[in-house]
């Protein structure tokens, strides 16, 4: 097993964005560290799968560990597991609004502190976050206040955290994606969907797989949010 293969955590791994990026990272030589509440084992020795929920520092500091232990160091963070709800403002209930802190901004939390301090003791590492253009260009046509109040503060957090941690070596950023073809868009709706960017379509997890490598190739580059997201953020 080669030193020079980099370790990566990745978040929310079990499908769609997550599964593709995990799949995406091993083809290079990547050694993961996967985690989900319903990921599976893996039989890849250099695939290491976690269960839990992202939400709670048990379970952060358990995939924290794991990679560790496994691989003896942490070199890249992909904070990719969210939760999407859109609803109009009145309508969200107090049991969607936890759900949303709990993933989208302890989720960060907890496990990007676990992360940082092993990338402290390397003197480098790289975090990157998944958050959404919708921070950018609110859409009366899809009511997403708290994707733009959870994902808008990991935006902002990602500026911050770059900025404090420049002179120590370790680098964050965004990829800030419009809609994604997942197995949470219903085929039924990629034509309504693909309408929504100026390009007229959507996107495929590849494009979001290849701003994730060339993010954590870029070494000048901190406190970027990538957008891919078919020109949405830049107008219609």
């Amino acid at each position: 097993m080669s030193n020079q293969q980099k370790v990566a955590i990745v978040t929310g791994a079990s499908q769609g964005i997550g599964a593709g990026v995990v799949k995406g990272l091993r083809e290079r030589g990547y050694r993961v560290v996967a985690t989900s509440r319903s990921i599976k084992p893996s039989d890849d020795p250099d695939l290491v799968t976690v269960a839990g929920d992202i939400g709670t520092a048990e379970t952060a500091r358990r995939v924290a560990d794991e990679a560790i232990k496994r691989f003896g160091r942490i070199d890249l963070l992909l904070n990719n597991a969210g939760i999407f709800i859109a609803k109009p403002f009145t309508q969200y209930t107090a049991e969607d609004f936890e759900a949303k802190i709990s993933t989208n901004v302890a989720g960060f939390f907890h496990i990007t502190q676990a992360a940082v301090a092993q990338m402290e003791r390397q003197g480098s590492g790289h975090v990157v976050t998944i958050t959404t253009s919708l921070v950018d260009h609110a859409n009366s046509n899809v009511p997403s206040v708290i994707a733009s109040l959870t994902k808008g503060g990991l935006n902002a957090a990602t500026k911050s955290l770059a900025i404090e941690y420049a002179k120590k070596g370790i680098r964050f950023n965004a990829i800030s994606p419009g809609i994604i073809k997942t197995p949470m868009h219903d085929v039924s709706t990629h034509e309504w969907l693909a309408a929504l960017h100026p390009v007229g379509r959507i996107g495929e997890v590849s494009e979001i797989v290849d701003a994730l490598l060339y993010l954590d190739a870029a070494n000048f580059v901190t406190g970027e949010i990538l957008h891919v997201d078919g020109g949405q953020s830049a107008g219609h």
